[in-house]
């Protein structure tokens, strides 16, 4: 399972005509937005690169202004991260990845007094992609990288959600499921506006994506949680580990 997932994120990226191939990887670059989790480099399945590769490697990078950076599954590729480590690229964390297939997902309780649903117009991605923006620090309005993520997920065949409350209509919570690839989704950027945390609104949230994305037949959610404490919600609604994703980079 855990391949499927390096292969996933592999072919997702191989499908952005800004994609960057050097040896033995694939970089996924982001022009609209710099932030480091939309740039990365993914390795070939069992790559062995050597220092001139990861030495061309971080030039790409140096080049389109951004921070080199690796996410991978070191169960697939052995010899990667000792290479990096050569070259200077520190562990920035090792993660979980989670996951859940149609039989196992749980439906939680509901959260009193939110509704969700799918936005139909910019307006709605604005506002889903708003809540984001400021739940992971950000401030001001979301930028057209985050706008578009959600918009292109959902025409893509994967799903953007968003929690608004009854009382206004407000957006108090986003998050969405990635386009599909050989029946994987990953579900992420999930987010719950700071005024309405521990509701169950994070829950309730990712357990209606994970559905959305079974009903368009997909048979495996994945995900990265954010700390212990996110990973106990998605456990509740059927997530288990499957295998530790590394992060690397190069200051």
């Amino acid at each position: 399972m855990d391949v499927d997932v390096q292969n996933y994120v592999r072919s997702l990226t191989l499908r952005s005509p800004d994609h960057v191939r050097v040896g033995p990887f694939t970089i996924r670059y982001n022009p609209d937005w710099a932030i480091p989790p939309a740039n990365y480099a993914i390795p070939d399945q069992g790559a062995e690169p050597t220092a001139a590769e990861v030495a061309a490697l971080i030039a790409v990078f140096r080049e389109r202004e951004r921070t080199p950076r690796l996410e991978f599954l070191p169960s697939c590729a052995p010899e990667v991260e000792p290479a990096l480590a050569d070259a200077g690229f520190t562990v920035d964390r090792r993660a979980p990845l989670l996951a859940c297939a149609p039989g196992s997902l749980v439906e939680p309780p509901p959260a009193a007094g939110i509704t969700l649903g799918e936005p139909h117009d910019l307006a709605g991605y604005t506002a889903a992609a708003g809540v984001q923006h400021l739940a992971y620090g950000e401030s001001g309005e979301p930028t057209e990288g985050e706008i578009d993520w959600l918009r292109q997920a959902r025409a893509g065949g994967g799903v953007a959600g968003i929690a608004t409350d009854d009382t206004d209509g407000g957006a108090v919570g986003a998050g969405g499921c990635s386009i599909p690839v050989d029946g994987l989704s990953e579900l992420c950027g999930l987010a719950v506006a700071a005024s309405h945390r521990r509701r169950g609104i994070g829950a309730a949230l990712s357990s209606y994506l994970t559905a959305r994305a079974f009903e368009r037949g997909c048979r495996m959610v994945w995900l990265e949680p954010g700390d212990a404490d996110v990973e106990r919600i998605y456990a509740g609604i059927g997530y288990r580990r499957i295998a530790v994703k590394t992060d690397m980079s190069l200051q």
